[in-house]
């Protein structure tokens, strides 16, 4: 297995969030850059500046790039969405794409199924793919990005 390296500074990832959570800038974990909003003191500015030339330096925190990594290739999981409603991929609700699961590479729509509740799995009939609308057995792998509605008895 080939070693995976991940420059990170943590510190800086901690200095953006709060900065962000107070309005000072805007930041999602693992961008590259981000926007300053407000007027800043000259030693805020500066703080900031200095972690922009790490992100430029390293193409961000490393952070976000650490858990993908670990949680994606090592771990090899893959994210799928469960919907109810498969035409507009929303929950009751109408939330777009309210949940994402991480199941592992190779799991199936029952698998799934069994991972949303037991009493699903065990009435399971059919899923149905989001994207193409076409109707899917037990046995269907998943794949990454996967959105699917799980139809059971219950």
């Amino acid at each position: 297995m080939d070693e995976i390296v991940v420059p990170t500074s943590a510190a800086a990832e901690v200095a953006l969030r709060m900065a962000d959570k107070t309005g000072a800038i805007k930041y999602r974990p693992g961008d590259p850059d981000f926007e300053m909003v407000k007027d800043l003191s000259g030693p805020q500015k500066a703080g900031l500046e200095k972690i922009r030339g790490i992100l430029k330096a390293t193409g961000g925190t490393g952070v976000q790039e650490c858990l993908d990594r670990a949680v994606f290739d090592l771990l090899e999981y893959i994210p799928v969405f469960p919907v109810e409603d498969e035409g507009k991929w929303t929950d009751r609700n109408g939330v777009v794409l309210p949940d994402a699961y991480l199941m592992k590479k190779g799991s199936t729509t029952k698998d799934l199924a069994y991972r949303i509740h037991t009493d699903i799995g065990d009435s399971f009939l059919f899923a149905l793919d989001g994207r193409s609308k076409r109707r899917l057995g037990e046995k269907h792998e998943l794949k990454a990005g996967d959105v699917i509605k799980i139809v059971s008895t219950k």
